[in-house]
């Protein structure tokens, strides 16, 4: 493995710290004060840093470092993480991320933005009020190395520790006990993103000390393992915060190496003076018996019976506080035994990853579509062959069919990833573009460990992206005006995901004014979308928003004016196989519901025959299907029909006269009538002639085999060997209706 390989590995597990960064601001943002949760932070940053600086990268460390100092002040409670401190740390951990990217892809971040935010995290652990605007530039220099000289045999000297830039933090103890702790840290601490030197730093700030650094174990540099362990520290420590004190310093790193703690017992009495009693409990029956017996011993050996008496009861005190001290000291190491028995469960039982190249994934994804084909083939020419249907080669080809079944699915869910990763990039852009307008906004998600197929997650950004900037910018209103419509000055955003039917479903809502329909409405006028005299229902005049070029806002932003935003959500959402809709209530704020496949490279689909052509319809697309009747069919206009269905009427599309298979429209009694959901929300009956079957079909891209198909979203290879081209649905309805039938949407695919 090269150096590039092993960067590249750096800049994906920089990906998962900094996920792990955001999470946990963001949690602690909401009111968790679990100290895990500043510790996995911390551990974060300081992951990044420590990466950072093994491939020179100067000012990602610089920043880094900074920040960690400022987080450290957190975790050891000098900096209570209020709202304002938050603040300034996300907007940290923003700047971490692009200067990791900038490291990555040679990109640049702006000078003036990290300095303004170093001077700030500086302020905060320096104790000080945040600067309103970033001065002059302040200069961030990184750590520089220890340098040692060579003495002995090992190449090494004893490295000096300072602990003088906190003696401002000690105070003289007078008359505090002394202990001495014995450090050794296992591999195991560092690869956790903790650090010896930080845990030491803590110990100091608990007490005077001094310290020893043992380097006997520290092998010849040929020999040096760089992720091992050769360390180790003695610390001689006088504190009045007592042992457990000292622990609670090693809390998190106690797992993670071997530490010993004992009192050092101090001559505090000269040779002639009295020591002082100290009252110690213990069991006087065991006393009595040690007295007798050495009154015994005393009269048999001639000895001085009242010397052997003193003896005996100073031993007996002496056992007996030892007992005591040794049962105290178990029973309260029980629990921590119980949760280090409990965390190596967990870790035994936690699963483990690979990494896996997803060009791999995809050509496995595309063999096991293949077998999927030749499966079914398989089966066809066996069902055409086998008219009784129970031969033992039928039977196989069943037990092959659930096994092909399960390998796809398992294949399938190798691609599937959370949703997670997305949703915490859009609380990012939710904090610069409610800060650039000045509006005070909350994003919530739900669901973000919903999995869906890599390739969905990957297109989902953009329309996400676009919806998040126009529910900021056009959705949540200025505080001023929330509070004078009796709201929470605060906004809120609610961002969800879940599962239903075999596709996901995506929630964006916010509390916001609402869609002011009137608004839209004279817009669309203005800008000859439609009619002034146009009848439209409140969910068409809603679905104004996602015309081209069409925008409410009176002048052209940064952030909103050109009419480009939800036109791109709406196209990228039927590139992906989905459907959007809207519903607002004026005054209460909207959702937006997206309906997205889980993947694209497998479809459920139902096959069906139109004009002698063998199509598929998306099983998720279909609501139910009928069978016309003549009594049902009403006719309007030159070639209009409606099927009448529970006393409601549905415009009746031919599938073969829109695709001109056929000139004239078929009748509708001869064929089956498939009721489908349109984009708007709307319904329609597809009419076909008949219905072949349900069934899983692997997806062919048409654009990448072929050319655009006006009408077909993709195609697919049955069982007998036939090609059969799969319906756009959404394509066909709006050709219903009149608007010229063109290629609006594709289904990606693997094959």
């Amino acid at each position: 493995m090269d150096m590039n390989e092993i960067k590249e590995i750096f800049f994906q597990e920089c990906e998962e710290q900094l996920a792990e960064l955001e999470s946990g601001l963001l949690k602690l943002n909401d009111g968790d004060r679990d100290p895990e949760t500043v510790n996995a932070v911390f551990r974060a940053v300081h992951s990044i840093k420590g990466g950072a600086g093994a491939f020179g990268l100067d000012d990602l460390v610089a920043f880094a470092h900074v920040f960690e100092t400022t987080l450290d002040c957190v975790r050891s409670n000098k900096l209570e993480p209020t709202q304002e401190v938050l603040k300034v740390m996300l907007r940290s951990a923003d700047v971490l991320a692009d200067l990791t990217n900038a490291a990555r892809d040679g990109g640049s971040v702006d000078e003036s933005r990290t300095r303004g935010l170093v001077k700030e995290l500086e302020a905060l652990a320096n104790g000080e009020a945040v600067p309103a605007s970033a001065p002059a530039p302040v200069a961030v220099k990184a750590p520089e190395p220890v340098k040692a000289k060579p003495t002995d045999e090992s190449g090494f000297e004893p490295i000096p520790f300072s602990f003088s830039d906190f003696a401002d933090e000690t105070t003289p103890l007078m008359e505090a006990p002394t202990f001495q702790v014995t450090f050794k840290p296992h591999a195991s601490l560092y690869s956790k993103g903790n650090e010896a030197a930080l845990l030491l730093r803590d110990l100091s700030r608990i007490g005077e000390m001094s310290i020893n650094c043992d380097l006997s174990e520290l092998p010849a540099l040929d020999r040096l393992d760089p992720e091992a362990s050769y360390f180790s520290w003695t610390v001689s420590i006088t504190t009045d915060k007592g042992e457990e004190g000292i622990r609670s310093v090693f809390e998190f790193a106690e797992w993670d190496c071997d530490l010993e703690i004992t009192p050092v017992l101090s001559d505090v009495a000269g040779d002639d003076e009295e020591l002082p009693m100290i009252p110690v409990p213990f069991d006087l029956s065991a006393l009595d018996e040690d007295v007798d017996h050495a009154i015994e011993v005393a009269s048999a050996e001639d000895t001085d019976i009242a010397v052997a008496v003193e003896t005996a009861v100073a031993t007996t005190q002496i056992a007996q506080s030892v007992n005591a001290a040794i049962e105290k000291r178990e029973a309260a190491a029980a629990p921590a035994a119980a949760q280090a028995n409990a965390n190596a469960a967990a870790n035994a039982s936690a699963g483990q990853t690979i990494r896996v190249d997803l060009d791999r994934v995809d050509r496995l994804i595309n063999l096991v579509g293949e077998l999927v084909i030749n499966q079914a083939m398989l089966s066809q020419s066996v069902i055409e062959n086998d008219a009784s249907g129970t031969s033992a080669v039928n039977m196989g080809l069943d037990e092959l069919q659930q096994l092909t079944r399960e390998i796809q699915d398992s294949v399938m869910a190798i691609r599937a990833q959370p949703v997670k990763p997305v949703f915490q990039r859009m609380s990012r852009i939710v904090r610069e573009v409610a800060d650039m307008i000045g509006k005070q906004i909350r994003l919530v998600t739900e669901g973000e460990n919903t999995e869906v197929d890599k390739t969905v997650i990957d297109k989902l950004a953009e329309p996400l992206t676009h919806m998040i900037r126009n529910a900021v910018d056009h959705g949540i209103e200025t505080p001023e005006k929330r509070e004078a419509a009796g709201k929470n000055p605060e906004g809120t955003i609610k961002l969800s995901a879940k599962h239903r039917s075999g596709r996901i479903l995506i929630e964006l809502q916010d509390d916001g004014a609402g869609i002011n329909r009137e608004r839209v409405r004279q817009k669309a006028i203005d800008n000859d979308l439609i009619a002034a005299d146009a009848n439209l229902t409140d969910e068409e005049i809603d679905n104004l928003i996602f015309a081209p070029g069409f925008s409410t806002a009176d002048k052209i932003s940064d952030i909103s004016g050109r009419g480009v935003g939800m036109d791109v959500v709406k196209r990228s959402i039927q590139a992906l196989g989905g459907r959007i809709s809207i519903s607002s209530r004026p005054g209460h704020g909207s959702t937006f519901t997206m309906s997205l496949p889980l993947t694209l490279a497998v479809l459920d689909g139902m096959v069906v025959t139109v004009a002698g052509q063998t199509l598929v319809v998306p099983l998720t697309a279909i609501v139910e299907t009928l069978q016309p009747e003549a009594k049902n069919i009403h006719s309007f206009g030159a070639n209009q029909r409606l099927i009448s269905i529970r006393n409601s009427f549905c415009p009746l599309v031919d599938v073969g006269r829109v695709l001109n298979f056929r000139p004239t429209q078929a009748d509708p009694v001869e064929g089956v009538a498939l009721l489908v959901e349109s984009e708007g929300g709307g319904q329609r009956a597809l009419m076909v002639d008949a219905i072949q079957g349900q069934r899983q079909v692997v997806i062919k891209s048409l654009e990448a085999n072929y050319t655009h198909v006006p009408g077909i979203a993709a195609a697919t290879i049955l069982g007998d060997g036939r090609v059969a081209l799969i319906l756009d649905v959404d394509a066909i309805v709006s050709a219903s209706r009149g608007q010229p039938l063109k290629q609006e949407m594709s289904l990606a695919a693997t094959g």
